[in-house]
């Protein structure tokens, strides 16, 4: 371990190569023969990238020294991640000396940009402190073919001291774990020469361009009431870190106690996008999102992709959109039809193609034109097991942790790849879905971090580097974290260092990523000043809302947090920013469930409630500038009950969870038609249809942008669990097998049709709010609080209208059909009491009369057609 002077330019302090201690044979690459007659940079894949070897050759033949083969050294090393790590203490035997001794200098460095970045003179480290006392750069390379070395360290004042640095001989292995708690060197900052303002920085030559590991020691105030969490003994992520190593495999129970640490890539050759690439660019008036998480969508081997594909980036690729390009080509080669061409697998070397009844291109065929992934930065899946609490066998699949607001979850590159890759994977995705037009929004987390409460830290980065501006503290009483997130801490969002933080993250990830747009995860915290009180005009909102590299970006907030602050219709917005509406979600679930015979109670009165929020909640949203679209509408969502498990589950059932069943939202709003939970009887799974039916009906027919869970298509269940934030399992894994299913596949076409249908009918996705000319409502009895069922007319300008009818009701309902517009004719295009295929016919079944008898529980759709 490294405790160097301080490092300035009148010391003249410089690292120098003095020794080379191989564990094993020298690679080809460092053979004698392999080196060519001119002074050259070693492979970067073999040896530290532009480490400078000296070389002799003689005027002859101009071959270089020969080297002599050493004894292996001595080490005995401690782990830098333990509480109190000791120094290395270092025995070499019989080192191989060069001729001469290359080096490398370290540098005073510079404030901007903040993380790691390429300079003339080496890579530049900078990192944000304001109340450090002292800051050490750590650097290492993970244990892979390791060939150690001694660095001298030079100061012309304080004479010469010697490290053990160990440096990697082959590349990564795609999978295998690396370890990082080896051969690490300290480089202490000093506050005088390596300190702008606030801001820590220092610059090292040589160092490799790429997998190379970096993170940070400070050092502080131990004044805990002040806010200070300071721990010197805690090697710390750079907020700023583009990529994160750690665990290389999703899950992988035999490296649970794995640390991370930055890592950056400057090798790497900027991604080629396509000469003839281009964003979506999708008029948010005209979106239908699909909320989906990237490993769950094909983790489960109904997937029938290779294991090595599953739960990832490329993963989403072959099932989303990759296939629809292969089979372009394959329908003419291999003359077979469409539907019965299936990519088995894809591992980027070749593809196995079988044919079978299945189809595969599912978002596509879906009709879906935007994907809202949930959380995709870097996290800890394995964070619950920790320690011994009752939630240590669960398994966070949801991704609501983040360590890092920059680098893309590592483990969800293929074949355990590794951040490289996964970066390189994810803008690939981007890249597939862009190309088949479907929008990318990240669902982020900038209201709280992974780093737990003060009972239970989990200190990786910002509770270590400057706790008290990271967070929102209350040094009004002990100086404790405030908690509105509901997990232990609350980012401090508004203060100008953060602020900018988040504003960095995001314009990274549209720059570098190409993602079309973000949902902020529990919005309302910030909204919320460095005290945690409300604020009427947030400074990150309106820097969100104006921000010139953000302007083509969909914003959309979710407008409450856990400390009550709920924001539903009245969230800050410079007339940009969208809603997930959680008032559509209730109001839409309180009219349809209506069953009188068992008594439920507060959801009658609700007709005039639903027709708003069809209507496009002009009450909440009608203000200002802002839109119809600007309602994000959902019925189901990630956190809460499936759609299927909507109408048969009337409570959560969360015991697998590990909070006594105290965890998700109580008020479900939810009908289980008579039995709880699985069953049987025909009877009841038939009415679950028609309602699943009908939710989908009312959520594509009403005016804003319409989201749908991923799975509710095949009728997903969780067994109502309304919180399955912690199970790698079918729990929230997508059954494949099922969406082929014969009794599933009805809702897979019903979904598909009814979307398309959207995208086909301008009079559901307007750009402004519907006016008394667009609509009319086939009602006289809005004061009817016992009243369950509602019919209007929507009026295209043209003649082609459209006309829908809900009975909520447990009876049939005979009502008079209005006159169609001039030279048209009524056609019935949805009735959700009928079996599949007759419950959706796009081109419309004509003979409409002047009635029609609406069934229990169920609703229609007409057009007119000339």
């Amino acid at each position: 371990m490294l405790h160097s002077p301080l490092f300035d330019s009148s010391s003249k302090a410089k690292l120098s190569l003095t020794s080379i201690n191989a564990h094993r044979s020298f690679p080809a690459a460092l053979q004698p023969s392999a080196m060519g007659p001119r002074r050259q940079f070693i492979d970067p894949k073999l040896i530290l990238n532009r480490l400078n070897w000296s070389k002799k050759a003689t005027s002859a033949d101009k071959s270089f020294t020969k080297v002599r083969q050493p004894e292996l050294g001595k080490r005995k090393t401690t782990c830098v991640y333990g509480r109190r790590a000791e120094e290395t203490v270092l025995q070499e035997e019989s080192p191989v000396m060069l001729d001469t001794i290359p080096s490398s200098k370290v540098f005073p460095g510079q404030a901007h940009p903040l993380g790691v970045s390429e300079v003339e003179n080496g890579i530049n480290f900078a990192i944000f402190s304001q109340h450090a006392t002292s800051v050490t750069l750590c650097l290492s390379l993970p244990e892979s073919s390791i060939v150690s070395a001694t660095i001298q360290l030079i100061d012309e004042r304080r004479g010469r001291k010697n490290f053990n640095f160990p440096i990697y001989g082959d590349s990564f292995s795609r999978g295998k774990h690396e370890k990082l708690d080896v051969g690490m060197i300290e480089l202490p900052l000093d506050p005088h020469v390596n300190k702008t303002g606030d801001i820590w920085h220092i610059s090292v030559e040589d160092l490799p361009r790429s997998k190379f590991l970096y993170g940070y020691r400070i050092d502080g105030p131990r004044d805990w009431q002040q806010g200070h969490r300071f721990d010197r003994s805690i090697v710390l992520i750079d907020p700023y870190a583009k990529l994160i190593e750690g665990r290389r495999v999703f899950g992988d129970v035999s490296d649970k106690a794995s640390n991370f640490l930055g890592t950056y890539d400057f090798n790497t050759l900027p991604f080629d996008w396509g000469s003839h690439y281009k964003l979506p660019n999708i008029p948010e008036k005209d979106l239908v999102i699909y909320e989906m998480n990237v490993r769950a969508f094909t983790a489960d081997e109904s997937s029938g992709l290779h294991k090595d594909i599953r739960g990832s980036y490329l993963g989403v690729i072959e099932k989303a959109c990759f296939w629809l390009l292969l089979s372009k080509c394959l329908v003419d080669y291999l003359d077979t039809p469409r539907d019965l061409i299936f990519m088995e697998s894809w591992s980027g070397i070749g593809i196995v193609v079988r044919i079978m009844y299945e189809s595969i291109p599912h978002l596509l065929e879906l009709g879906i034109n935007a994907v809202e992934l949930l959380p995709v930065f870097e996290f800890d899946e394995f964070e619950f097991q920790r320690r011994p609490n009752p939630r240590d066998l669960l398994i966070n699949t949801w991704g609501y942790s983040t360590i890092n607001f920059f680098a893309p979850m590592s483990r969800y590159a293929s074949a355990g790849g590794g951040p490289v890759h996964a970066s390189q994977e994810f803008k690939e995705m981007v890249k597939a879905l862009h190309k088949v037009g479907i929008e990318v929004i990240l669902d982020v987390v900038y209201n709280h971090t992974n780093e737990a409460d003060d009972a239970h830290p989990y200190t990786t980065s910002f509770r270590g580097i400057d706790n008290k501006v990271y967070y929102m503290v209350d040094v009004n009483n002990s100086g404790d974290l405030l908690n509105f997130s509901g997990c232990g801490n609350t980012l401090n969002c508004n203060h100008p260092v953060v602020m900018e933080l988040i504003l960095d993250s995001l314009r990274h990830w549209v720059k570098e990523y190409h993602v079309d747009g973000f949902r902020f995860d529990l919005a309302s915290v910030l909204c919320r000043g460095t005290d945690g009180a409300p604020l009427s005009a947030p400074p990150l909102i309106r820097a969100i809302a104006k921000d010139g590299v953000l302007s083509r970006c969909k914003i959309i907030a979710e407008p409450w947090d856990c400390g009550g602050l709920y924001l539903v219709g009245r969230f800050p917005n410079w007339d940009r920013w969208a809603e997930w509406n959680g008032k559509y979600r209730d109001d839409i679930r309180r009219f349809i469930k209506f069953n009188a015979a068992v008594g439920l109670q507060g959801d009658t009165g609700m007709k005039a409630t639903f027709a708003t929020r069809v209507a496009g909640s002009a009450d909440l949203y009608k203000v200002n500038k802002r839109k119809p679209y600007h309602s994000i509408n959902f019925i189901t969502a990630h956190d809460g009950f499936t759609l299927y498990d909507v109408v048969s589950y009337n409570f959560k059932h969360n015991d697998a969870n590990g909070e006594g069943g105290n965890d998700g939202c109580n008020d479900n709003f939810s009908w289980n038609c008579g039995y709880e939970g699985e069953t049987a009887d025909t009877n009841i799974t038939a009415l679950r249809s028609r309602q699943i039916k009908n939710f989908h009906l009312a959520l594509m027919a009403s005016q804003g942008t319409p989201m749908m869970l991923m799975g509710d298509e095949y009728g997903h269940t969780r067994y109502g669990n309304n919180n399955s934030y912690g199970h790698d399992t079918g729990l929230n894994n997508f059954q494949w097998e099922q969406v082929c299913a014969v009794f599933q596949f009805s809702f897979d076409r019903f979904f598909s049709e009814m979307i398309k249908f959207r995208h086909s009918r301008h009079v559901f996705g307007r750009e402004n709010f519907i006016g008394k000319s667009e609509i009319t409502w086939h009602e006289d009895n809005w004061d009817n609080n016992e009243s369950k069922f509602l019919a209007f007319t929507l009026h295209d300008g043209n003649g082609g209208d459209i006309y829908l009818a809900f009975n909520a009701h447990d009876y049939f309902v005979k009502i008079p059909i209005p006159s169609p517009p001039q030279r048209r004719h009524w056609v019935r295009v949805v009735d959700t009491n009928l079996e599949s295929p007759e419950d959706f016919v796009p081109e419309g079944v004509p003979g409409i009369g002047n009635t029609y008898r609406v069934a229990p529980y169920s609703s229609i759709l007409l057009e007119a057609k000339p």
